[in-house]
């Protein structure tokens, strides 16, 4: 399965509203997991079988928590049993479809 999420705290008391400490806190969660994962602005995307992907979501979490009052996590998930390397396979598969497309209309 792939999982997107987004952790992070509100209530920090931090005038300028910045959040990487804890966004980094969670992050380090996820690379220490092992676990295939890419980290982007917005959503980190990490991929594994289910429980062993929601232990990281978890515990990414509770490394957000120290940093605030409340948490607020964010998750979409695509389970598709049967497949693995998703996480690279999907964006190859749309750069291709890309490119197929890209070729077509350089042939009109």
């Amino acid at each position: 399965m792939l999982v997107a999420f987004s952790v992070a705290p509100s209530g920090t008391g931090r005038a300028d509203g910045s959040v990487h400490d804890a966004v980094a806190a969670a992050v380090t969660v996820v690379r220490d997991s092992g676990l295939p994962h890419r980290t982007t602005s917005m959503f980190t995307e990490i991929e594994g079988e289910w429980d062993e992907v929601f232990d990281v979501v978890k515990r990414a979490t509770d490394a957000v928590a120290p940093y605030g009052s409340r948490v607020s996590l964010v998750l979409k998930a695509d389970i598709r049993p049967g497949y693995a390397g998703e996480l690279d396979g999907k964006i190859e598969r749309l750069e291709a479809a890309i490119d197929r497309q890209a070729g077509a209309a350089d042939a009109e």
